[in-house]
């Protein structure tokens, strides 16, 4: 085989030798090509079909010197005749023109954009003779022999000035420099106003006629032009015309754009005399702020309202969620306006908003009833089943709010909100622990100085303040080493007691332990407003930051029954027995015995929270079904549910978002006691509305510009309208979309600029990739 490869290769007959004769043909032929290439994409150009400086730039051949053979194709400047190479246009003209190098080049004339002059009557091939030097700089002692490209034959336009301007020829020297150039205009010239308002090349035989405001006139003629034209022929608008119904689709589309995103965007915007402009470009009439608080925003809020309302028509009960009435933001007084949002959750996971209620300051108790009792009377009717509503979850409202409709309405469960609920440790911890009260008095008097408004904001700024000071330790430690502050600490008595402070290893252990306290607390809070966790899992989560703050009392070395007390008194003051009974009543909770069945965990309670099971079941149904619940309850606790069920329940799979397990199928644990557990007749009815509880209420954040917005501008009831069509729009997007193509389109924005200014040099690189060898 390798015999037959040998003998196959030799056989073949050898390419001919390269002779100095065919090389320079093929080199001219190369450079002719390449000329050519140059010279038709100009020629587009100054027909309005290609880049600006084309103008200004002209390709040309570069002979050589022995034997006068083309020898490279040039760019030369018309302007200043500098020569440049031809392999990259676009950054030749960003270089030399944009960045002014150029010394003849105008920035501010208007033909040094993009002139679009319409014919080219003659395109000589320019020759031009030099000797082989650096083309970049002009050389006076080169002889130049060139024929530019020029002859340039303007549009005629109505309207042509005459007469003379002063411009100077910035190089009288050069016989070849052209005079048509548009950015500098050798005296007597004629300049040409076509009727959008664009300068073309102009006349050499006229003259211009001088006006008192000098060239830029020009531009206000152009105008007067327009405007002529435009009162001769009103009703000629170039492009199609929209019709009827696609106008009408549009102003509904914007308008609904508009109150979607009216947190952002202001009705006093649509006013703008360019958003004006551009909807005149497109043919659309302008959008006015008295259509948009008029009969477009009732319109659609009653469209948002009946899809809400039919969500909550088809759901056998609800829990309503208040959030914003212990909402505080930084300079908050007693008359502060702010809004709460009441929404309805549903069994199926979703929520509803409701609508939004405008008070100021401090809510009193009785006043936060009335509110959520009004709110419950008008989904359920002044008629209708008011025991629909099977709980209220809520924020900033004292237990005893909540305690009251409890005992008012038998059958509600109402909790406060956890976020909340888990965030007030910090302010606990810093209150009532040793190590944040012997830290605030050394730090604060010293080191740790906040602003002396902030004190009423709690230990938020506190906490600030010790990431700076963590985030700048190492700064601090070689401040100590340098000797201004040497000498400056033998002069002052508060930099020797600063520098006493970050020299003691102590200070800085208790300033990563407050710090690690504090985000632990944080972090934890944060999941849960973004996990939206259900009522069952309240015991595991006050469980899981237990565990957690006793690991960090091992780790820091504090007094593990200090933290254990101010953890205690914050948990009782959150905890309701509906948290142990969701927990036992949950499937997803089981437990897998010895047999194989899955009990409920009720090991994981203490006594009296197994009697609050026991006080709350009872409560929630009738007297006739109290004794037939508690033995329901007993025949869950020794039977538990079927293996396959619990396993089908307790099914996780990875959230390709944050990477961690969460449950399959939420939904599984109520499906399980509504089609399964059908045996159970008193329990599961009590099973299916606890389970579904949430028990977080945040999720709805308004900023106070828009408050203020809403409410000087519309009145209290457009107002609530916007705010209805916003939220709701909001939740049908969660619902409905996913986050995940957020990234892939702040990539396609980012890279828009850069694909819209390299379009130009990719196209050239195409073209002279194409003529190249």
């Amino acid at each position: 085989m390798a015999t037959e490869a040998t003998t196959s290769t030799t056989q073949q007959p050898l390419p001919p030798p390269v002779t100095t004769e065919s090389t320079q043909s093929t080199a001219k032929k190369t450079g002719k090509n390449r000329f050519e290439g140059l010279l038709t994409i100009r020629t587009k150009a100054i027909n309005g079909k290609g880049a600006w400086y084309w103008s200004h730039l002209e390709p040309i051949i570069i002979n050589n010197s022995d034997n006068a053979s083309p020898n490279a194709v040039k760019l030369r400047c018309c302007l200043c005749d500098a020569v440049f190479s031809a392999s990259n246009p676009s950054r030749t003209a960003s270089e030399h023109l944009k960045r002014g190098t150029c010394p003849n080049f105008d920035n501010g004339s208007p033909n040094a954009v993009n002139p679009k002059p319409t014919s080219v009557t003659s395109l000589p091939s320019p020759t031009t003779s030099f000797s082989p030097q650096n083309h970049r700089k002009r050389n006076k002692t080169t002889a130049h022999s060139v024929t530019p490209i020029s002859m340039i034959q303007p549009e005629p336009a109505r309207f042509s000035i005459h007469g003379s301007y002063p411009y100077p020829n910035p190089n009288p020297n050069n016989p070849n420099r052209p005079d048509f150039l548009p950015a500098l205009l050798p005296a007597p010239v004629a300049m040409n106003v076509n009727v959008s308002g664009t300068l073309t090349r102009p006349d050499p035989t006229q003259q211009y006629h001088q006006l008192s405001g000098g060239k830029d006139d020009l531009t206000a003629l152009a105008k007067l032009e327009n405007s002529v034209r435009k009162l001769k022929s009103p009703k000629s608008q170039p492009g199609q015309a929209l019709t009827k119904s696609q106008i009408a689709s549009s102003l509904n589309l914007l308008s609904d754009w508009v109150y979607e995103n009216c947190e952002n965007i202001t009705f006093s915007s649509l006013n703008h005399p360019k958003f004006k402009t551009f909807l005149t470009e497109l043919g659309l009439p302008a959008l006015t702020r008295r259509e948009l608080a008029g009969d477009r925003l009732e319109f659609k809020y009653q469209a948002a309202r009946s899809e809400s309302d039919d969500r909550i028509r088809e759901s056998m009960f609800f829990q309503l969620s208040a959030d914003g009435f212990g909402s505080k933001s930084k300079g908050y007084n007693l008359f502060d306006e702010k809004i709460i949002n009441l929404s309805v959750n549903l069994p199926n996971g979703t929520r509803v908003f409701r609508r939004g209620v405008f008070v100021n300051g401090y809510v009193f108790p009785e006043h936060a009833e009335d509110i959520l009792m009004e709110t419950v009377v008008g989904i359920c009717g002044s008629n209708g089943n008011v025991q629909q509503c099977v709980g209220v979850v809520s924020d900033g409202l004292k237990s005893t709010a909540l305690k009251n409709l409890e005992m008012k309405h038998e059958w509600m469960v109402n909790i406060c909100c956890q976020f909340h609920g888990v965030s007030k440790l910090v302010k606990d911890f810093s209150k009532e622990l040793p190590l944040f009260k012997n830290f605030q008095e050394s730090g604060r008097a010293r080191l740790l100085r906040v602003l002396p408004g902030a004190s009423g904001n709690g230990f938020e700024p506190v906490f600030n303040m010790v990431e700076d000071v963590l985030g700048s330790a190492r700064i601090l430690q070689l401040v100590l080493v340098d000797e201004s502050w040497r000498k400056d600490s033998m002069e002052d008595q508060f930099a020797r007691e600063v520098e006493e402070i970050v020299r003691n290893p102590q200070f800085w252990r208790e300033v990563e332990a407050v710090h690690s306290l504090v985000k632990l607390v944080k972090d934890m809070a944060c999941e849960i407003e973004k996990e939206r966790p259900r009522i069952g899992q309240c015991l595991p989560l006050w469980e899981e930051l237990r565990g957690k703050v006793k690991e960090w009392c091992l780790k820091f070395q504090i007094v593990e029954s200090d933290v254990e007390k101010v953890f205690n008194k914050r948990f009782k003051r959150n905890y309701h027995p509906a948290w142990a009974a969701a927990f036992i009543l949950d499937p997803f909770y089981l437990i897998r015995d010895r047999s194989g069945r899955y009990m409920p965990p009720f090991k994981c309670l203490t006594s009296d929270q197994e009697k609050d099971v026991d006080r709350l079941i009872t409560r929630l149904v009738s007297r006739e079904e109290a004794h037939i619940v508690l033995m329901e309850l007993m025949k869950w606790r020794t039977d538990g549910l079927d293996s396959v069920y619990a396993q089908a329940v307790q099914l996780k799979q990875r959230d390709p978002v944050t990477g961690k397990m969460k449950i399959a199928n939420p939904q599984s644990s109520r499906l399980v006691w509504e089609t399964y557990l059908t045996e159970f007749n008193s329990l599961r009815k009590v099973a299916v509305r606890l389970i579904f509880l949430h028990a977080t209420s945040c999720g709805f954040k308004w900023n106070s510009s828009f408050l203020k917005r809403a409410r000087s501008g519309n009145g209290v009831e457009q107002a609530q309208k916007l705010i209805f069509i916003a939220a709701h729009s909001r939740l049908e997007r969660r619902y409905s979309s996913s986050s995940s193509n957020n990234d892939d389109d702040d990539y396609k924005d980012a890279g828009f600029s850069a694909m819209a200014n390299g379009e130009d040099d990719m196209l050239n690189e195409v073209v002279f990739d194409a003529s190249s060898p």
